[in-house]
């Protein structure tokens, strides 16, 4: 057996868990940390994903550019995984995004288009340019691939990770994809465990996160599939930003937003075991967090 990986693919996903000190002396809080993905995100898995899913079934050949909308995680993920393939990369992103973000795209060579407005934005440019055969286009917020990424891989090793004691997973509402297939496969294994999604307060958006009350829906996302959502500000979500670097470590704006969501959680109940999903990590933040 090897113990080493053969290539960058082989890295994605068994992250770890680490816990966090907990409001509540009988609720135990886990963070599942997936800045450990070779790109530094979540986004890895739901590439990785939809990319060998889609050459398998021949959907995708190596003559396509492969495109997409994003934020900025599933932009790198997307530029990094392409480029180990040999595919072209096109990314539409806001131009509102983090410079750090434009800039580990480009270091993977990817072609990066920058829009004026929202990622709904982003989104509709990325519809239009699809329009065009030479594209693959993801689509990560209507592609069920996404989810069955998370149902095969993370949601697993949550469930092993904890030897099944697991009684509350949160996780940001972005494409849907984490939260439908994590809650999906945790459900299956026990009905009782509750699904907790977060949002970003309206007039304070956090990257990564959408506020559904003016945002679109992905299509992926089925809000009936979520026990419970919690709105958190961007203030909520830099200060428990800062303070997990007391702990060591330095994590995503949006994993400050679900941290604070557990923490809140953990003094509401007696007793459980909480998990976390963390996105990524800060280092993609500085010129938001730090620069002033």
């Amino acid at each position: 057996m090897n113990i080493f990986a053969k290539n960058a693919l082989d890295l994605i996903g068994n992250t770890p868990l680490v816990e966090i000190e907990s409001p509540n002396k009988n609720v135990r809080i886990l963070v599942k940390l997936e800045k450990f993905n070779p790109s530094g995100s979540v986004k890895d898995r739901i590439i990785k994903e939809i990319l060998e899913s889609s050459e398998n079934k021949r959907l995708l050949t190596k003559d396509k550019i492969l495109l997409e909308s994003t934020s900025g995680n599933t932009g790198i993920s997307l530029a990094m995984i392409g480029k180990l393939k040999g595919y072209e990369v096109n990314i539409v992103m806001p131009e509102s995004m983090s410079i750090e973000r434009r800039k580990m795209i480009r270091v993977y060579d990817a072609k990066l288009i920058l829009v004026p407005g929202t990622i709904d934005d982003a989104a509709n440019k990325a519809r239009e340019l699809a329009k065009n055969p030479k594209y693959f286009y993801i689509n990560q917020y209507a592609n069920g691939y996404n989810i069955l990424a998370h149902y095969k891989t993370t949601g697993p090793e949550i469930w092993k990770q904890t030897s099944g004691q697991i009684t509350h997973f949160i996780a940001g509402i972005g494409t849907g994809g984490t939260i439908m297939g994590i809650g999906k496969y945790l459900k299956e294994k026990d009905p009782n465990i509750k699904i907790i999604g977060v949002e970003p307060h309206k007039n304070t958006p956090i990257q990564g996160l959408k506020n559904l009350e003016i945002q679109i829906k992905p299509d992926i996302l089925d809000l009936t599939k979520i026990d419970e959502k919690t709105i958190v500000t961007l203030e909520q979500t830099i200060r428990i930003q800062k303070d997990m670097t007391t702990k060591g470590l330095f994590l995503g704006l949006s994993s400050g937003a679900v941290i604070y969501a557990a923490l809140e959680k953990a003094k509401k109940i007696k007793h459980g075991l909480i998990v976390v999903l963390s996105a990524d990590g800060g280092e993609k933040y500085l010129s938001i967090t730090h620069d002033n």
